[in-house]
């Protein structure tokens, strides 16, 4: 980005938690932001908090076409974007016992892994050609193990973090970047259901602020909070033996319905 110049950020799953808080960070800070999230009624409320600065986008990652289009408008309109942030996510209790979970399992992995892939696509070729440019993929620390319960959102996050490893290594020496960040517990609506004790849960402002600064940075990888770095690491050393042991009675996240 040039000196000066007003930054120019995209992010999904804008209309509430942490994609809510990315948003509002991002604009305080004075960049324009392109949001994009499913739900218009919660985007206009964003748009009135900074009508100068965020553009809106009622759109579903998992809609192709309408990503497309919302990438070119950013694009005609505003500029390449300096920073593209696929944050865009659900989170589902799944059973594979359940043939009603399979819709669920569907889901979760169009909007966790493939909605960030329809995000990132029509920015690669743009960022490459101007040699700037970061692409943001928000992954998981649940991608590290399989978690009881959780088997379509460990698969997804998993996925999710591999995805954004290959990108790097496909665009290492372009002059664009790919960071891979893995919250832990984050205070939105998403965590609020679950049934069991979350460690070093953030609030999403606290969190959005400490991603921000690790996308300056251009990090390839990082956990937040950084303890749940070495929770992370524990979890990725236990023997295969022990950790089933150890979680085989974990609580679940309740099942929900899919919308």
């Amino acid at each position: 980005m040039m000196e000066n110049q007003q930054q120019i950020v995209v992010i999904t799953g804008a209309s509430s938690g942490l994609g809510l808080a990315l948003a509002r960070h991002y604009a305080q800070q004075g960049a324009v932001v392109a949001a994009w999230a499913r739900r218009a009624e919660l985007l206009a409320a964003l748009a009135a908090e900074f009508p100068a600065q965020i553009r809106v986008s009622a759109l579903d990652v998992r809609d192709t076409l309408a990503v497309q289009v919302a990438a070119q408008t950013v694009i005609e309109e505003l500029g390449c974007p300096d920073i593209v942030i696929a944050n865009a996510g659900v989170s589902l209790g799944t059973l594979t016992e359940y043939v009603e979970d399979l819709d669920a399992f569907q889901q979760v992995m169009d909007i966790n892994v493939l909605g960030m892939v329809k995000t990132f696509q029509p920015f690669v070729v743009p960022m490459r050609t101007l040699g700037r440019g970061t692409l943001v993929g928000i992954a998981s620390v649940a991608g590290f193990r399989g978690l009881p319960g959780a088997g379509a959102y460990s698969a997804s996050k998993a996925a999710a973090i591999r995805y954004l490893e290959s990108l790097r290594v496909e665009l290492y020496g372009s002059g664009v970047k790919v960071v891979t960040i893995c919250p832990g517990y984050i205070k939105t609506p998403m965590t609020a259901v679950n049934p069991y004790p979350m460690p070093f849960i953030l609030e999403a402002e606290v969190a959005a602020g400490r991603m921000a600064r690790a996308i300056a940075r251009q990090v390839r990888h990082t956990v937040i909070p950084w303890q749940m770095g070495w929770v992370g690491v524990l979890l990725k050393i236990l023997p295969r033996w022990l950790y089933d042991r150890l979680f085989a009675s974990a609580p679940h996240k309740p099942r929900a319905e899919v919308r």
